[in-house]
């Protein structure tokens, strides 16, 4: 069977991403991130009980550019999980369904996430 003169159909390549549905899949993508992260959480507390030697070794790799930018994006990924998180349960209550609250609430988390990503290294430093 040929299906060449068939149209296709559109792909995500030709919608315009609301961000409702960005917010959607980074809630995804962080709580996989995050699971990547508890791994890595696992292997500095192991690091640390198993003495200073091995602990420096894992602090030297965590001290790099590529470590201090995971660790950003680790610590993004939370803040943005968590405040997501907050508004899934406010949804649960029947609340913020409507498209301009949903847009507006999905706006907020991403600056929220922002925000508090850049104070906790603000803060940190």
């Amino acid at each position: 069977m040929n299906n060449h003169d068939r149209p296709l159909s559109p792909h995500l390549s030709i919608y315009r991403w609301p961000v409702t549905m960005a917010t959607s899949i980074l809630h995804r993508a962080t709580g996989v991130a995050m699971a990547v992260g508890f791994i890595v959480l696992v292997g500095w507390l192991f690091d640390a009980a198993s003495g200073p030697d091995v602990y420096a070794g894992f602090i030297g790799l965590m001290d790099t550019t590529i470590g201090c930018v995971l660790l950003v994006g680790w610590s993004y990924a939370f803040f943005f999980h968590l405040a997501n998180g907050i508004r899934h349960l406010v949804w649960d209550t029947g609340r913020g369904f409507e498209k301009e609250q949903a847009s507006r609430s999905a706006w907020f988390v991403l600056v929220l996430s922002i925000v508090l990503t850049a104070a906790f290294w603000g803060v940190a430093s």
